[in-house]
């Protein structure tokens, strides 16, 4: 077992889990079986937009928006998907704004990384000919 298992999950434990493309902070409000229901206290990581089947692809024919979980709302996962937080849990608005501009940051970067890639790949392809 490594440092980020636990076992037995008790109720009120803090821990993070995945959920649907996002990752989040919250609370063990209830246990049943395989599964944990958690109470969302903060965002570590904002969901993923588009589809998920179809990453990247800007063409799908279904580019969804994807919202983060709510401050306390409910969201049931899997125990096996759950990890130990051990950090003071932040405040869930400066959380959410900080997951975003994470986001926005890594696309931006994205972005400039493709048109820097277009760029040599212009010049390649004229070299080729």
């Amino acid at each position: 077992m490594t440092g980020n298992e636990k076992k037995e999950w008790s109720m009120g434990d803090i821990v993070q889990a995945e959920v649907r493309s996002g990752r989040y902070v919250g609370e063990i409000v209830e246990l049943n079986g395989p599964r944990a229901v958690i109470k969302v206290l903060a965002v570590l990581k904002h969901p993923e937009q588009g589809d998920l089947h179809q990453p990247y692809n800007p063409d799908a024919a279904m580019f969804h928006e994807r919202r983060a979980l709510s401050y306390t709302e409910k969201t049931t996962v899997l125990k096996r998907d759950i990890q130990p937080y051990h950090a003071d849990v932040p405040d869930y608005r400066k959380s959410l704004q900080s997951a975003v501009a994470a986001d926005i940051e890594a696309l931006d970067r994205m972005n400039r990384w493709t048109a820097q890639s277009i760029e040599l790949l212009k010049q390649l392809q004229q070299e080729y000919k």
